[in-house]
């Protein structure tokens, strides 16, 4: 089915305190990592969009039992790293990249066969990256669709630790395999090249698992269990990103977001935002459960001008890029994107349909095979096809704001995979969402 959104600006409110969803990531690994625990986990701040419900779902089609949720509660009882049971049917994981790429590292070293399966959007999106280094751990998995889902994993195999180098900056992958050498012989060492999020390794050490981390290197031990712990989620950076943009580019903005995760993995949106020339402002920052949370303050920025974009920080603000793109068409100047054609093989290829959109509204942009240019002005309104892609969608509202006329964004059903609220925020703050089926 689809949803198209119809963006009208009226009396915007871009002052006061704003609440934002639990963190996206940090659910997914929570959820998983509590299903493997030796006891009761009870985790407050899940997400409740729609990635997160099929990973719970799959969860108990594989034999562990969940509570909830309820207002972003659920209590799971663990069964133990050896607890998870064949499943009777093929698991479907929706939009979800990292639910299955995640799944396929920890059903590698499972005692049974599965399969893993996504929607139209999810299996054209490659997976040799994690199968590779996952063969080389001696996981059988079979893909008949080349190097795209659905997942076969033949079960029973006996796994070894891997000395492995991430060909690209990626916290999926090294998730993933982080997952399966929970149940390897000998030593998972992985090595990258630029930084990536940690959470998977932070949350491993709340759950009480032996592993050693620092700098670009992740040693995991084998021979641990994993301890049954209570979990608080922080606010997602992701979901605030498109609103922290929006105070930016309003005037008369004053807005403080609570509670938000501020990883230093991820804060790579509010770096290049302050190099940008925006005002905001970190305080009250605290830690939940190994991670930095803080309140964001951000004023309106009238003198925000477009720069070269650090390529240090392309893996810091990688799923942040298409609000970012707005952020550039808003500054005066050139903003330049370079390092980072991993864009191209997210939920769409970022770079190619945010430079459509853009030169739909009457932006003008660059394109190359690892970034792009984007030069920014006034703009009109327009009809934009978002491909499906959830965060471009949400990206286009923003843009909304500074339109001189109405924007029409199509194909927007899969903003609910990570920001089921986010037409309840837009509509609070005055941006009118229409929603048409």
């Amino acid at each position: 089915m689809n949803l198209r959104y119809h963006v009208l600006i009226y009396n915007l409110k871009m002052i006061g305190k704003i609440n934002f969803p639990g963190d996206k990531s940090l659910s997914h690994r929570a959820i998983i990592l509590g299903a493997l625990s030796n006891g009761i986990t009870k985790i407050n701040g899940l997400l409740e969009g729609d990635d997160n419900l099929v990973l719970l779902n799959v969860i108990k089609q594989l034999g562990i039992l969940i509570e909830g949720p309820y207002n972003g509660k659920i209590i799971i009882h663990g069964k133990g790293l050896h607890g998870l049971k064949k499943p009777n049917n093929v698991l479907y994981l929706g939009n979800s990249g990292t639910a299955i790429r995640l799944l396929t590292g920890l059903l590698s070293g499972q005692r049974f066969d599965s399969e893993l399966i996504g929607d139209y959007s999810l299996n054209k999106r490659p997976m040799f990256r994690i199968i590779n280094p996952l063969r080389k751990m001696g996981a059988n998995i079979k893909n008949s669709n080349k190097n795209y889902p659905p997942i076969k994993i033949k079960g029973n195999q006996n796994l070894i630790g891997i000395n492995y180098k991430l060909p690209i900056a990626s916290a999926q992958i090294k998730s993933c395999l982080l997952l399966a050498g929970i149940y390897a012989k000998g030593k998972t060492i992985l090595i990258e090249s630029e930084y990536t999020r940690n959470h998977t390794e932070i949350m491993m050490k709340k759950f009480g698992y032996n592993i050693e981390y620092k700098n670009n290197k992740v040693c995991l031990i084998v021979g641990n269990k994993i301890k049954h712990t209570n979990i608080n989620i922080p606010s997602d950076i992701s979901s605030s990103a498109f609103f922290i943009v929006a105070a930016i580019i309003t005037p008369g903005s004053n807005i403080v977001f609570k509670n938000i995760g501020i990883n230093y993995t991820r804060i790579g949106l509010i770096n290049i935002l302050k190099k940008m020339g925006a005002q905001i402002y970190l305080y009250n920052s605290c830690e939940f459960n190994g991670e930095l949370v803080a309140d964001i303050h951000i004023r309106y920025t009238s003198n925000f001008k477009g720069i070269d974009i650090n390529k240090d920080q392309i893996s810091l603000a990688i799923d942040e890029f298409p609000i970012l793109f707005i952020a550039a068409a808003n500054a005066k100047g050139i903003t330049r994107i370079r390092g980072a054609d991993e864009l191209r093989f997210k939920e769409s290829d970022r770079i190619q349909v945010m430079s459509e959109g853009l030169n739909k509204i009457g932006i003008k942009t660059t394109i190359y095979k690892d970034g792009i240019d984007i030069i920014g002005g006034t703009y009109h309104g327009g009809f934009i096809d978002s491909k499906g892609d959830h965060r471009i969608a949400m990206a286009f509202t923003i843009a909304a704001i500074k339109a001189n006329s109405k924007i029409t964004i199509n194909n927007c059903m899969n903003v609910i995979t990570s920001f089921p609220n986010f037409v309840e925020i837009s509509n609070i703050l005055g941006i009118k969402l229409i929603t048409e089926n």
